[in-house]
């Protein structure tokens, strides 16, 4: 097969891309005051290109409180100073771009920022009250929210204002919801991502999406009640058709947030005239367990088959336990919605099943998606209670422990302080996260950036034909893609398996046994 060698120029480069996620904050810090910025992401271009990825997802890099993360825009045509200028975005989208990497950036439809123009003047009693939800209240004198919603971040949805009126946010009081029956705020998001797309941006992810319509009767919540008052409403996907209408304008594409259960509706959003692809979270949160991932994978791909979209497919993102703890347990307790488990993390259990996902993941049919650190094989961090901004753990009463776990500033050089992130990290970084440092497993030929970079290089021979089962013992996965030509296996069980025949060992997770048969939670890719 010789090397591969992928055309990133490619008009449908996304169908199988690698495609890394840059939380900006944490990634990697340019001026020294302990917030990761543009000028930090543009310094490490050299290693994402290095890893070989075909372009970068930002999460929001625009003007914002920070109340959640970026999650709630202040302005979407402005870079938040705490990560740089839009000249710098430009500037960055424009280097990636030279390196064969293209961006793609995030927009947040549901909700903006309180600070929001458009809500400080609703909260000055102006028209703009129509661009949201605001309603009365129930009860005497209004004291009662307009109806029994809860806030995604626990809570009442509704937020009273001292005039007395009610308003609605389905996430952090910080963050209400835009009414997407008003046409204005339909024109000016068609008007953002013409803004982005102009600025060279390949694509944008859709924070959320199945959530922007409401019923316009806002009735209290019933269990089952069909359609549901707020998430997978129809009237989305005229939206959708429209904002593909503008992509198509640039040659962009999307990839939407959709976390819808029923596989057909969920296809819905991916017509050719919608959504080019969107997350699949089945994948993502199966437990390390052989029959429910490949149940996982098949449906994956037999929910995508009718409109002709690839699957997409990750380990871990900004808002999931990091893949090395998930996956470091002895049973399948983990608890996708509390975090919790039943028994305590091996990492070093928990770094072999990654590193065997990996290469799962990497050979199925699709794109697939990285969340920074993961090539570093990095852990969830633990983080003091006095340290947590996440608004996920106060709203929860302390109950969850939130998400800053997955977002700790990554380590970059291992003799450095703060491990070379920068100044003084805005997490706490913790003891000995140095000696996961990017400097230090470049020079590893067996650390998890080796073999990212490897499986990333080679991948090429895995996004040709379908996937093909193999048969396999039970507690083995095995399949070939590219009409045969090449296979992977992965081993969950624990005798030792036999590998199929092959002319070459393209790459393993691990090391084979003595007589060259599979171990146990590791994968290999070979050559037939």
């Amino acid at each position: 097969m010789g090397q591969p060698t992928p055309d990133r120029n490619r008009a449908d480069w996304w169908r199988t891309a690698v495609i890394y996620q840059v939380y900006v904050r944490s990634f990697a810090d340019g001026d020294g005051d302990g917030t990761g910025d543009l000028a930090g992401v543009r310094a490490r271009l050299r290693h994402l290109a290095g890893l070989g990825v075909d372009a970068l997802w930002f999460n929001p890099w625009y003007l914002s409180p920070m109340k959640d993360g970026g999650y709630d825009v202040a302005d979407y045509r402005t870079v938040d100073p705490a990560f740089g200028t839009l000249a710098e975005a430009e500037k960055l989208i424009a280097e990636a771009r030279e390196l064969g990497i293209r961006t793609i950036v995030d927009i947040v439809p549901n909700h903006v920022s309180d600070q929001h123009p458009w809500f400080r003047a609703a909260l000055a009693g102006g028209p703009e009250r129509d661009l949201f939800h605001f309603r009365p209240g129930r009860g005497e004198r209004g004291g009662l929210p307009p109806n029994d919603w809860q806030s995604e971040f626990g809570g009442p949805a509704w937020t009273r204002l001292p005039d007395g009126a009610w308003y609605l946010h389905l996430f952090a009081p910080e963050q209400p919801d835009l009414n997407w029956a008003h046409p204005a705020v339909r024109q000016e998001h068609e008007d953002i991502l013409r803004f982005w797309f102009e600025r060279g941006v390949a694509g944008v992810r859709i924070d959320s999406a199945a959530l922007l319509v409401k019923d316009p009767e806002l009735p209290d919540f019933t269990e089952g009640r069909d359609p549901h008052p707020y998430v997978d409403r129809d009237e989305l996907h005229d939206i959708y058709r429209g904002w593909r209408a503008v992509a198509d304008e640039y040659g962009g594409v999307f990839v939407g947030e959709v976390w819808l259960p029923d596989t057909e509706r969920f296809a819905r959003y991916l017509r050719p005239d919608e959504l080019h692809t969107a997350f699949n979270f089945s994948f993502m949160t199966c437990p390390w367990d052989a029959a429910r991932l490949r149940a996982s994978i098949d449906d994956t791909l037999a929910e995508h088959a009718p409109v002709g979209a690839p699957a997409t497919w990750v380990l871990c993102n900004h808002d999931v336990t990091r893949t090395v703890t998930r996956y470091g347990r002895a049973d399948t307790g983990f608890d996708f919605a509390t975090k919790a488990f039943g028994t305590p993390t091996d990492l070093g259990l928990g770094t072999r099943r990654a590193r065997a996902a990996a290469l799962l993941s990497l050979a199925l049919p699709g794109a697939v998606y990285v969340y920074q650190g993961e090539e570093l094989g990095l852990p969830e961090a633990d983080i003091p209670l006095d340290r947590i901004e996440d608004p996920m753990h106060a709203r929860s009463g302390g109950t969850d422990p939130g998400r800053d776990g997955c977002r700790v500033p990554l380590p970059w050089t291992a003799d450095a302080p703060h491990a070379g992130f920068g100044g003084e990290p805005w997490l706490p970084q913790p003891v000995g996260w140095a000696a996961y440092a990017a400097d230090r497993q470049a020079q590893d030929p067996d650390s998890m950036l080796t073999l990212y970079r490897e499986a990333i290089r080679l991948r090429p021979v895995f996004t040709e034909g379908p996937l093909t089962w193999l048969p396999a013992p039970d507690g083995v996965l095995a399949f070939t893609r590219a009409a045969g030509s090449a296979t992977c296996v992965v081993n969950l069980a624990d005798p030792p398996a036999t590998l199929p025949a092959h002319t070459a060992l393209l790459l393993a997770s691990g090391p084979l046994t003595d007589d060259g048969r599979l171990p146990k939670d590791t994968a290999v890719w070979l050559r037939t």
